[in-house]
């Protein structure tokens, strides 16, 4: 006992100061926790989900387009041609009226989760800001002014140019008005490609506003739910990309490429490549039958129907024999000298 009140005299009452030194010593570490609901939270949106989105809104009006095509196919034929532009602005409204008039992502935006953000209301600071995402979506005067510019501007442009084509205001024999107007709109045209093409590489940086449109109404479109993945796998995505290319290689490939050529370099690998059985030898090439009327090509001596081996030498200047590859010169009807 002894012991401890010495101990508890020895302690004493705190300094004077010493509240004060404390709440220094605490200062930091308040300051810093008061701040941090001020830390701006980066957000990176994916620039792939927004090309994707746009593209599946134009397969999405595509689709729509085509069923309602088939209501008017039993018709006047070309009916709807004349007011395709009509026909594709009343779509190009539906969508909008039903999607972004309402305060609902497009179709595209649904399916890669992403929705219409007012950039310009959107809180960048605050206790409310707890994953970037947050903000109100598009005025009233924003989706107006995104529908005049987006779906009627289309149409106008659409319109203009089918009637200056159809009365050829190009044309040097026209009116001066007209070759002015032409050369108006085709500056229009040309300022209008080098914007879009300047916002591409903008976009492409910095991953805001794909469109024109959406840079000057300050419209950004954000994750609609921060824990939702894309609807449409990467996969297909994929899978699609790589069969569009090939298929455009072969279509530019093809009509380069020397067909008896193919067939003489891959005839060695075929399967039925010993052809010597007189079964083989015996039908036509073309038809795979036993002639009719046989006849038989010069000078390789093989034998054809008349009608298949007269309409290949008429089709081509230089047809070539499917078995031997050699250049049929004549035709002979056989047993005959």
């Amino acid at each position: 006992m002894p012991h401890v009140e010495n101990a508890a005299a020895s302690d004493g009452p705190p300094p004077h100061d010493a509240w004060h030194a404390e709440f220094q010593r605490l200062l930091p570490v308040w300051e810093s926790l008061r701040d941090s609901s001020k830390v701006i939270i980066p957000i990176s949106i994916s620039r792939v989900n927004q090309f994707d989105a746009a593209r599946l809104d134009v397969e999405m009006s595509a689709m729509l387009k085509e069923q309602l095509v088939k209501v008017f196919s039993l018709m006047k034929p070309g009916l709807l041609f004349q007011y395709e532009p009509e026909l594709d602005a009343f779509l190009e409204f539906l969508i909008w009226r039903f999607s972004i008039w309402v305060d609902k992502p497009t179709p595209g935006n649904a399916l890669m989760n992403l929705r219409y953000r007012d950039e310009q209301a959107a809180p960048i600071i605050g206790k409310e800001v707890r994953t970037g995402l947050e903000g109100p979506g598009l005025s009233v005067s924003q989706k107006i002014f995104y529908c005049v510019s987006f779906v009627g501007g289309q149409y106008i442009w659409s319109r203009l140019q089918s009637f200056s084509a159809f009365r050829r205001w190009g044309d040097s024999e026209q009116r001066p008005l007209a070759r002015r107007a032409w050369g108006l709109m085709q500056n229009a045209e040309g300022l209008y490609r080098a914007a879009s093409f300047f916002n591409l590489l903008l976009f492409l940086y910095g991953g805001r506003y794909k469109t024109i449109v959406e840079r000057i109404l300050k419209a950004r479109l954000v994750y609609g739910s921060p824990n939702m993945n894309r609807a449409v796998s990467f996969e297909y995505m994929n899978r699609q990309l790589v069969w569009n290319e090939f298929s455009e290689m072969l279509l530019l490939l093809l009509p380069l490429l020397n067909s008896s050529s193919v067939k003489k370099f891959l005839l060695p690998f075929s399967k039925d490549k010993a052809g010597g059985s007189s079964g083989d030898e015996a039908d036509c090439p073309i038809c795979r039958s036993s002639p009719s009327i046989p006849f038989i090509a010069l000078p390789c001596l093989h034998r054809y129907c008349y009608y298949c081996l007269r309409t290949r030498c008429s089709a081509t200047s230089s047809y070539r024999c499917p078995r031997c590859n050699e250049v049929v010169v004549a035709i002979q009807r056989q047993g005959s000298v």
